[in-house]
């Protein structure tokens, strides 16, 4: 019989033989994030400057409203929950809907401590999953994929938001980033309710200009401060038509349904939402 530790009265659900994380240093740490100074919520500075999300809280209402379609009570997975992001907000409020939350570190906001390469619940046991701004911190977002699928029950709704032209974040732990083509063949193995873009090319624009800054002063935190009086630069998100902020992204997403059909090679190239010429 495998032990697993608990910490901080949260059960630690990893096989550390296959996983990122250590076990020496998640009880030593009581597991607390990989990311120093991780800060649960975002500062006022940062939302002000960076806008809202309102591209998540409108999806989780989408999601909430497929599941009011069903008899009883929901259960929705927060895949990567130790904070709860913009958007995600909407679900814990929801009537009629449970949630269960999960991360590789203990947070007033996680059920139990898990790495999403192995998602520590039985086949069809959830209704909906959200994972939102996590396959960029997996090392096998495919992986992490299947699970999801595993997990769900028929029929079920996944959300995922995934960085495109995003600098590197969470230091050591970033590791992948999708165009929307791409993000779409992840979740090959869902039917499509919805696909877009979260955040356009005037948030690229201003997102490099911070790093670029403080790549020149050496010190990314001034880089940031330097940046602040051309925080308008993300408004020109505004201007894009689709094709060209799907083509240069910040981020995008996708809303799914679980399938037993899988999207083949040749229907990728027909799928494309970018600009053409």
């Amino acid at each position: 019989m495998i032990e697993y530790p608990v910490v901080n009265g949260q059960v630690v659900l990893v096989d550390f033989d296959e996983s990122i994380l250590s076990k020496g240093q998640v009880v030593k740490s009581g597991a607390a994030s990989l990311i120093e100074g991780r800060r649960t919520r975002q500062s006022l500075l940062k939302r002000a400057v960076m806008g809202q999300n309102d591209v998540a809280a409108r999806n989780a209402g989408i999601v909430l409203e497929h599941l009011r379609t069903r008899e009883g009570e929901s259960t929705i997975l927060i895949v990567g929950g130790g904070s709860v992001n913009e958007g995600a907000r909407e679900l814990y409020l929801a009537e009629s809907v449970r949630v269960i939350s999960f991360d590789v570190y203990a947070s007033p906001n996680t059920d139990f401590v898990a790495d999403a390469h192995a998602i520590p619940l039985k086949d069809g046991s959830v209704d909906a999953v959200w994972i939102q701004a996590v396959l960029e911190h997996v090392l096998t977002p495919a992986t992490v994929v299947d699970e999801i699928w595993r997990v769900l029950r028929p029929e079920g709704l996944v959300y995922a938001e995934t960085p495109f032209l995003q600098p590197v974040h969470e230091a050591a732990y970033d590791f992948t980033r999708f165009t929307e083509n791409g993000h779409r063949w992840l979740f090959r193995h869902f039917e499509m309710i919805d696909s877009g873009v979260v955040r356009g090319p005037g948030t690229v624009l201003f997102q490099i200009l911070r790093y670029a800054l403080g790549a020149a002063v050496g010190n990314r935190w001034l880089g940031s401060r330097l940046t602040l009086p051309f925080f308008w630069v993300r408004f020109l998100d505004r201007l894009a038509d689709r094709a060209h902020a799907s083509d240069t992204a910040s981020s995008v997403f996708f809303i799914g349904r679980r399938s037993e059909k899988a999207l083949r090679p040749q229907d990728m190239a027909a799928l494309f939402r970018g600009v053409q010429k």
